[in-house]
C-alpha cells in the first residue's frame, strides 16, 4: 500500500480546544497538498474553511466529545454545520443511554441527525473504550438500521482509542453499506496500514500527514 493510498483514507484532524485559525489553515493546506479524504475540525471553523478553501472536503463533530447533549442540540448543531459548508458529520452517541438500555432512543437520535444531514455523510462515534462487546455488537445493528454511513470507534478524548479487535468486530456485525472509521491512538505507518487492512475505510488522526508527507511529496 502506497503512502498516497493511505492518505486518501485520512480525515486530517485538529480538534483540540486551543486550536487557532493559523493552525487550522496549516491543517487545510496540508490536506490540499497531500490529498487527504477531509479535514476534521471544530464546528466553529467550518464556515471560514468553506469560504477560504472552496474545494476542500470539511468534516466536523457534533455532541463532541461526551455525547450527552440533548438530541435537539445535536440536531441543531448538525443543521448549522451543513449550512456552513460541512460535507461530513461525526456525531457522538450518548453512552449513558446505552448503559441504561435505551437502545431505541439512541437509534431514533441517529435517525434524526441523519435526516438533518440528508445526502451528507454521517459517522456515528460509539466510544468503544466504555462499551462491552455485546454493546458494541448491538450498536453495529443500530447504526446499520439508522441509515448512517459510518460507525466510528472513538473520539480520541476517551480512556483509549481504536483497536484492531474493534474494527474486526465491526466488520463482522455491521450491515451492507456501512463503513468503518478508526480514530484515536493511530500513530505509526504500521498502525495506519494495519487498520486499513482490518477494514477501516477512514482513519481519523493528526499524525498521518507528518508521518507520510516526505514520501508523498516525492511522488507517493
Amino acid at each position: 500500500m502506497t503512502d498516497g493510498e493511505i492518505l486518501k483514507r485520512i480525515d486530517h484532524t485538529l480538534l483540540k480546544m486551543t486550536a487557532s485559525w493559523e493552525e487550522i489553515k496549516t491543517l487545510c493546506d496540508e490536506a490540499v497538498k497531500f490529498k487527504t479524504a477531509s479535514v476534521c475540525v471544530p464546528p466553529s471553523y467550518v464556515k471560514p474553511i468553506h469560504e477560504e478553501f472552496k474545494n476542500l472536503n470539511v468534516c466536523t463533530v457534533i455532541g463532541f466529545p461526551l455525547g450527552y447533549s440533548i438530541t435537539a442540540a445535536k440536531v441543531l448543531e448538525a443543521e448549522r454545520a451543513v449550512l456552513s459548508g460541512a460535507n461530513e458529520i461525526d456525531m457522538v452517541i450518548n453512552v449513558g443511554d446505552i448503559k441504561n438500555g435505551n437502545f431505541d432512543f439512541v437509534l431514533e437520535e441517529i435517525k434524526l441527525i441523519k435526516k438533518t444531514c440528508g445526502e451528507k455523510i454521517l459517522k456515528v462515534i460509539i466510544e468503544t473504550c466504555y462499551l462491552t462487546e455485546d454493546e458494541k455488537i448491538r450498536l453495529c445493528k443500530i447504526v446499520t438500521e439508522s441509515g448512517a454511513d459510518f460507525i466510528k470507534t472513538s473520539t480520541g478524548f476517551g480512556t483509549a482509542g481504536a483497536t484492531l479487535a474493534d474494527v474486526q468486530l465491526f466488520r463482522k456485525h455491521i450491515g451492507a453499506g456501512v463503513k468503518i472509521k478508526a480514530a484515536g491512538g493511530v500513530k505509526t505507518r504500521e498502525d495506519l496500514e494495519a487498520f486499513i487492512n482490518a477494514g477501516a475505510e477512514r482513519i481519523g488522526t493528526s499524525s498521518a500527514v507528518k508521518l507520510l508527507s516526505g514520501s508523498a511529496a516525492s511522488g507517493y
